[in-house]
């Protein structure tokens, strides 16, 4: 099966994988592409399996990526799902060292990528990534892990942005709610969904929608999908049913 890269020219007609079959997602579906096309210009790439399924990276030199980071001339890898039947037949593998061969071929110094201390939702998986030699470059609460692979011994390493690392938000009343439309399903759940649920339970809500890599670059965790706070501690990064919500808030 070939792997191809989304362009200016083909995504129109291309679906991005994690969100095509979710009817609810319509509006963060466009403004995921929509916020894609106007990245591809700072050398951001989108590869995915030519199939109907989720198996995809993408990534981006670190100088125009929004994650908080510190660091130049690495590749960071911003988003990267393998699911379904498609997992345990190297597609990951092959994936990554996709990125790899783009970051050596740009003269980069290496590729970077944020998980976690296990898997959890909506993160790479931070196992795969020593199987495939990656080690733990930094840290910051309460739980994120910052990968890296080095192509030179002596390349200095990328490091979180020290604001990144104070583990909770400014706000401590009520929710507050981050989210960015690099994931095609954070504009639904946050505006519509997670504004009902607050609306219902009588709590206050403050959503940041981070609109600009600078809005990414000061946020108090290095993390820009979705991250959900309750009276300013971090509660959680995915998007849950009312049940969940119910017992971490």
């Amino acid at each position: 099966m070939d792997i191809i890269q989304l362009n200016e020219t083909n995504i129109h007609d291309q679906h991005i994988c994690c969100a095509f079959s979710d009817k609810k997602c319509t509006a963060g579906y466009q403004s995921k592409k929509d916020w894609l096309k106007t990245e591809f210009k700072n050398g951001y790439t989108f590869r995915k399996l030519n199939e109907r399924g989720k198996v995809f990276i993408e990534y981006v030199p670190i100088e125009y990526s929004w994650l908080p980071l510190e660091g130049q001339n690495f590749m960071v890898i911003n988003c990267f799902w393998v699911s379904g039947k498609f997992k345990g037949q190297g597609y990951g593998k092959r994936l990554l060292q996709e990125c790899i061969a783009d970051a050596k071929k740009q003269g980069m110094e290496g590729v970077i990528a944020i998980s976690s201390d296990k898997k959890r939702p909506f993160m790479s998986d931070p196992t795969f990534f020593k199987r495939q030699g990656l080690a733990i470059i930094d840290e910051a609460p309460p739980f994120f892990k910052l990968y890296g692979l080095r192509f030179k011994p002596d390349s200095p390493y990328p490091v979180f942005k020290p604001s990144a690392k104070q583990g909770s938000c400014p706000n401590k009343e009520g929710i507050t709610a981050y989210y960015s439309n690099t994931c095609p399903f954070t504009d639904y759940w946050i505006n519509q969904h997670l504004s009902q649920y607050a609306l219902e339970k009588g709590v206050s809500l403050k959503i940041i929608h981070l609109q600009h890599q600078k809005d990414g670059h000061q946020m108090p965790i290095p993390w820009i999908i979705s991250s959900i706070f309750y009276k300013g501690e971090l509660v959680t990064l995915e998007m849950k049913a009312d049940r969940h919500l119910d017992k971490i808030i």
